[in-house]
């Protein structure tokens, strides 16, 4: 017998299968509650819990995320604005689009520049107050030389809704139809491109943003069923994942996805596909089918969406798997195995 211990690699981290073993095998199984007042617990594995509040006054939602990403600034954003949208977003996917309060906790890296986390604080106040989602708590660590890279930020999020009011991630039935609101890809292949000191032409930068007005607008106009936002493991993860738990199979037309010029260029020379990379203000969302354009059309009218489309729909074949039309044939789109682009978010 082999006394070789099972360690913890960087596709541990990368937001697919093997990431959500590990998190079902060390927390949920250790973590999981049976309260009967939480509607979206742990093993639910969203992007946050749901817990009613008595006498029917609705729903708190909780969210948290840890942030590291290389370099600390890059084009379209930063670490702070990253960590705020992060955790805003992930709320707005539970349909928490007006945040209470959000957390702060920073852990610096001893010799690390004043005005470097001066820099990334102020552009935390910016996106907070942009998102409507003030920052009331927090803790500091500083860490010895060489024991953390710089800075790491870890976000809480509380919000609240209706009760009954939240969106699942498993909330898909056939004929929903599937929207993405924006290019995809843009997060991931800016940040290789400029770690990597690649020069492409075309205007190629992160879409790291905080999207709860946007979801918040298409909320308002029709039914929405199902919501992720597609970070770590990108669209194609988004979609196997909300496959699997709704149980269902999805239909999508690749040449619907939006995808930016600049990101398809850049991805072809790097050897990256950009439904596999991490986006940063985009949500992919299933909307009950007579609702489609009505909500399609609020996107659209959104400063944030107006590269929205429909990808795709949601159907009782193939349960759990994504077919993907490529316009001369079909394929399964599967989830992206390993970790192609370490600490991107």
């Amino acid at each position: 017998m082999s006394d070789e211990q099972e360690v913890i690699t960087e596709a541990h981290g990368a937001g697919s299968g093997q990431m959500r073993e590990l998190i079902e095998e060390l927390a949920v199984s250790r973590f999981e509650s049976d309260d009967a007042e939480t509607d979206v617990p742990l093993a639910a594995l969203d992007d946050g819990s749901v817990h009613r509040l008595a006498n029917g006054g609705g729903s708190v939602v909780v969210t948290t995320d840890s942030h590291v990403v290389t370099p600390l600034f890059f084009r379209g954003g930063d670490i702070g604005r990253l960590a705020v949208a992060g955790t805003v977003n992930d709320l707005a996917m539970m349909g928490a689009t007006e945040p209470i309060a959000l957390t702060c906790s920073l852990i610096v890296e001893s010799g690390t520049p004043v005005n470097t986390v001066e820099r990334v604080m102020e552009s935390m106040r910016e996106t907070s107050e942009e998102a409507g989602a003030p920052i009331t708590t927090g803790d500091t660590k500083v860490m010895g030389s060489g024991e953390i890279d710089t800075l790491a930020i870890n976000t809480t999020g509380v919000g609240i809704v209706q009760q009954g009011g939240h969106v699942p991630d498993a909330g898909l039935s056939p004929g929903d139809k599937l929207i993405v609101t924006g290019t995809v890809g843009d997060h991931g292949i800016s940040l290789l491109s400029e770690r990597e000191g690649f020069d492409f032409e075309g205007d190629l930068q992160s879409d790291v943003a905080p999207v709860n007005d946007l979801v918040a607008a298409a909320m308002d106009a029709g039914e929405i069923t199902a919501m992720k936002d597609p970070t770590r493991g990108g669209l194609a993860t988004s979609l196997n994942e909300m496959a699997s738990k709704g149980g269902v199979g999805l239909e999508i037309d690749e040449r619907s996805i939006p995808v930016s010029g600049a990101v398809a260029s850049a991805g072809e020379v790097l050897g990256i596909e950009p439904l596999n990379v991490a986006n940063e203000g985009k949500v992919v969302m299933g909307v009950a089918s007579e609702d489609a354009d009505a909500v399609l059309e609020a996107i659209r009218n959104h400063p944030q969406g107006a590269d929205a489309a429909i990808v795709g729909e949601a159907v009782d074949d193939h349960v759990g798997r994504v077919i993907l039309d490529t316009g001369f044939g079909n394929r399964y789109l599967t989830e992206p195995e390993g970790e192609q682009l370490p600490r991107i978010c």
